[in-house]
């Protein structure tokens, strides 16, 4: 089973890595007569592809729980605070959510050959982490221009992929976007280290459930102690949805 898992995943590497070329080339050809909103869909095109893939290859299944907390409505705002556990939860959110979101990420990923450089096409928030105040300004003043015109902000709390079982330290960055947009903030737990380890390179089969909780308002919050109902709400649910990764149940951050 291990030498399948083996074969199945360099299958799965090698198909995402030939297939990044072409596309990232189309989008770079086409950035220039396209709208960020179109360029979007067609980055996401490839990461569905690379989802799709994972399915067929790997054999491992997405499972949605809550997709009816999420906002209505082509404008309605929203800021996804995830937990961060591998690669598949980056590909799978552009493929499951109804909205173009838009991540916030280190500018060192835009250097990355052809899949960086498609990314700098899109309309997404890359940051020069060395610069933290100039940084943060960065991230509400495109936050709320991409949040008005029914972009979501995407970002990870803990800012680093987690083993499983394992809980880092929550930043509270995503909350004081929303304070300070006035967009609710909507927790999301995510099991993807059961199929997916952080780091690993034999992926196995399996479901990922995807867990989305209830938009939490922000107007008039503190973001520390809003940071920290989203934590407890994450961290609570990830032992609800795999058990076996934890010992024992959360108390609270």
């Amino acid at each position: 089973m291990i030498l399948i898992n083996f074969l199945r995943s360099l299958l799965h590497m090698l198909v995402m890595a030939i297939s990044v070329v072409p596309w990232a080339l189309a989008v770079l050809l086409a950035a220039p007569f396209l709208g960020p909103t179109k360029i979007y869909w067609m980055c996401a095109g490839w990461l569905t592809f690379a989802v799709r893939s994972g399915e067929v290859i790997l054999g491992i299944r997405n499972k949605i729980i809550g997709y009816e907390n999420l906002p209505v409505g082509s404008t309605a705002p929203a800021i996804l605070l995830l937990k961060h556990q591998s690669t598949w939860e980056t590909f799978s959110m552009p493929a499951l959510m109804p909205h173009p979101l838009a991540y916030v990420f280190k500018k060192e990923l835009l250097y990355v050959p052809f899949f960086g450089w498609a990314m700098s096409r899109m309309d997404m928030i890359h940051i020069d982490r060395s610069r933290r105040a100039q940084a943060f300004m960065k991230v509400v003043e495109q936050g709320k221009r991409l949040l008005s015109q029914g972009t979501w902000v995407i970002m990870f709390p803990e800012g680093t992929r987690i083993a499983r079982g394992k809980k880092g330290s929550y930043k509270s960055g995503g909350t004081r976007l929303a304070v300070a947009t006035g967009a609710p903030v909507i927790p999301i737990a995510v099991t993807s280290a059961k199929c997916w380890p952080r780091k690993a390179f034999i992926k196995t089969p399996g479901t990922v459930e995807f867990s989305i909780g209830k938009p939490i308002p922000s107007v008039g919050r503190d973001p520390d102690e809003l940071m920290r109902e989203v934590e407890d709400w994450i961290e609570a649910e990830m032992r609800r949805l795999d058990p076996e990764a934890y010992t024992e149940a959360y108390s609270g951050a």
